[in-house]
């Protein structure tokens, strides 16, 4: 299976909602952080690494993008064991 790419812009905003990260324009600095690009219910993405995630106002996701984010943990729960056993 061919990996897909997706290209996603990121919106820059006030900030709604307490405790919201701010949207980004950039990936994180740490180049070897992971990230996730989260597509919002108000149409704006929010970029986001790691720790950031306690973060997010739920309210802002909608159930499609609850249902991906779903999916993508089965998917890298699967990947990292295949990562960690051993040769």
């Amino acid at each position: 299976a061919g990996l897909q790419q997706t290209v996603s812009r990121t919106v820059p905003t006030s900030g709604r909602g307490q405790g919201m990260l701010l949207r980004s324009k950039s990936v994180p600095q740490d180049k070897t952080l992971p990230f996730v690009n989260i597509p919002l219910a108000d149409g704006q993405t929010l970029c986001t690494a790691g720790g950031d995630l306690h973060n997010i106002d739920v309210q802002l996701l909608n159930q499609d993008t609850v249902q991906h984010i779903h999916n993508l943990v089965s998917e890298l729960t699967a990947l990292c064991g295949k990562a960690t056993k051993p040769s």
